[in-house]
This record gives structure tokens, C-alpha cells and sequence, in this order.
């Protein structure tokens, strides 16, 4: 027998999985890792057609811009676990190195704290891990 849910969101989560199980027993291990493998990492050209400065030749190129863009999600709190990895992934392939990611996570300690900065540490290094098994 299952201990009930102790406080509202845990009672909400609940309440979730038991219908998600209802609906299809195989959505009961549903896992938002695994999901993130449905969305390879695009290519560094087209990174820089849609988010560099391909169209805008004095703009930011993509790897500064996903910099920036894993700033902000660590300013958040590091919430979105999947959008941290997968923007840690797609700075790598624009051209991001490890000190330069660990650094704008860092920078980040100072504006959202001690934690937000830990937990971004913690996904950054899990997708560059990754990363790493992911190549030859």
C-alpha cells in the first residue's frame, strides 16, 4: 500500500502518474533524459544560420549566445533540467569550452545564488559527459 502524498505538489505528482498509467502503463516509466535523445544536437553551420550571425554579420555568434542562454536558465534556478543539458550540449558543439561554460555558470553564483549556480554545474557536467560518450 502507497503512503499518500504529504504535501500538495507531491499530491499533484501523484495524481499525474497514476493517470499517465491509467491512460498507458508504459508512460509510467517515462523519463525526461530519455526524451532529450529525440533531439540530437544540431551541427555548429546551423546553429550559426539560426542563432549566430550568419543574417546579421555583427552580431552575436551561437556560441555566445547559448553562453547566454545557460546564464539565464542558471539565473532561473537551474530548473529546467533538460533545457540545461541540452544548451550545454549545443555550446559545446558551437564551440564552447568546458572553462568557458564552468565560468558562466560561476559568474552566475553572484546574481542567483550558490544553488542555482551548483545545480547548472551538476547538469553541465552530466551532458558533457554525454557528450564525450557520444564521440569516437
Amino acid at each position: 500500500m502507497s503512503e499518500t502524498p504529504s504535501n500538495p505538489f507531491e499530491l499533484m505528482m501523484q495524481q499525474a502518474r497514476d493517470m499517465a498509467k491509467a491512460m498507458n502503463p508504459a508512460l509510467e516509466h517515462f523519463s525526461p533524459k530519455g526524451f532529450e535523445q529525440l533531439w540530437p544536437t544540431m551541427p555548429k553551420d546551423v546553429m550559426e544560420l539560426w542563432f549566430g550571425n550568419k543574417v546579421n554579420t555583427e552580431g552575436l555568434d551561437a556560441k555566445t549566445r547559448l553562453l547566454l542562454t545557460l546564464a539565464g536558465l542558471t539565473m532561473q534556478g537551474a530548473q529546467n533540467d533538460s533545457a540545461v543539458r541540452q544548451t550545454v550540449k549545443h555550446a559545446v558543439e558551437a564551440g564552447a569550452r568546458k572553462q568557458e561554460i564552468v565560468e558562466t555558470i560561476g559568474q552566475m553564483s553572484f546574481f542567483a545564488g550558490i544553488p542555482a549556480m551548483s545545480r547548472a554545474l551538476e547538469l553541465a557536467q552530466e551532458a558533457m559527459a554525454d557528450k564525450e560518450e557520444d564521440q569516437p
